[in-house]
């Protein structure tokens, strides 16, 4: 799930206040060998683990996705087939699986209504956690059988291959190499990478916890130290950059607070017991409550305790593709944990 950037930084980074006050740090002993990670290994810990057990259900569940993503089949129904994978998987959903078509580059998931149908470019963006620790993933679809479409898509995950290769060709790696790398093998394609959105770092129930991946070069010599990153490039044929739509449904918590009335007192003990910092969706609330639970949602809104996610679209109104991967550094050792 993308991070959309204002003036440099980020309007809907989770808030730290509203974290976890314990966190872990990210410590990465597994041992790694030929881009795989021994988990029978001793000296493994429990975030290492969970990691990578986020990481492998997020690849069975984008494979899974991939066989049920037809044209006019409804996105409620993709979107709800996804996240009860990722749960029948042994995983939790990070966040509101996101189907975004054609100009909407992301955070569009179905309301629990919604009679929308699959069609054009299909973006579908895929979180899965373990505990917290998370696994972010996403591949784009053509539903029309159209040229652009497919070439937007090989162009978007050309910036993903070639994102990757710079952090693992590179013992140390700056922001602006790995964005370099994405917005030469985007533009080589014909199209123009998403300026204000980027990849992210990770960590437990945050996740963008921090540092941006960008997808241009922005001339930033910060390395990237070990830790757990998505690499998220969008390819568009329009101008290049995003601007706010409609509200999607998704919140998440900002900071911490209360609401008077008791049952909407409720709903927000569920929110912050079940998805912490993570985001979520009024489809889920409503399938937990009712219709008497959007309108407790509404009130915990109205008290600016939950952060509204709009949808982003391309300002051109041009068509964007979408490809992510989540990867773990440690040291010299990168391995993608959801291919």
């Amino acid at each position: 799930m993308t991070e959309k950037h204002y003036g440099g930084a980020s309007a809907h980074g989770l808030k730290k206040d509203v974290a976890r006050q314990d966190k872990k740090q990210l410590s990465l002993t597994s041992s790694i060998k030929s881009s795989k990670v021994d988990l029978a290994a001793n000296n493994h810990n429990e975030s290492d683990e969970s990691y990578l057990k986020a990481g492998r259900i997020a690849s069975q569940v984008v494979e899974f996705a991939k066989s049920i993503v037809k044209k006019d089949v409804k996105l409620l129904e993709i979107a709800e087939r996804i996240e009860a994978k990722i749960v029948e998987l042994g995983g939790k959903p990070a966040f509101p699986v996101n189907l975004s078509m054609n100009e909407v580059a992301a955070h569009d998931t179905p309301a629990w209504n919604d009679e929308r149908k699959a069609t054009g470019l299909l973006k579908v963006d895929i979180g899965v956690h373990i505990n917290g620790f998370s696994a972010d993933t996403a591949f784009s679809v053509d539903l029309e059988g159209n040229e652009e479409n497919e070439l937007l898509i090989e162009a978007a995950e050309s910036g993903l291959e070639h994102g990757i290769s710079a952090v693992k060709k590179n013992a140390q790696v700056s922001l602006s190499q790995i964005g370099k790398a994405i917005e030469s093998a985007i533009k080589a394609k014909g199209f123009q990478p998403i300026q204000n959105l980027s990849g992210h770092s990770i960590e437990e129930y945050n996740l963008h916890s921090g540092i941006t991946i960008p997808n241009i070069d922005n001339n930033s010599d910060k390395v990237l130290d070990e830790g757990v990153f998505a690499i998220e490039p969008f390819a568009t044929s329009g101008l290049g950059k995003v601007r706010d739509g409609r509200l999607s449904g998704i919140y998440s918590l900002q900071k911490p607070g209360s609401v008077r009335d008791a049952f909407a007192r409720d709903v927000l003990e569920f929110i912050v017991k079940e998805y912490q910092t993570l985001p979520f969706c009024s489809r889920w609330i409503q399938k937990k409550f009712g219709s008497r639970g959007l309108l407790a949602l509404r009130q915990i809104e109205q008290t600016g305790i939950l952060h509204p996610y709009p949808q982003l679209i391309e300002v051109g109104n041009g068509k964007v593709a979408q490809a992510e991967h989540t990867l773990i550094i440690l040291g010299n050792e990168k391995v993608v944990t959801t291919e």
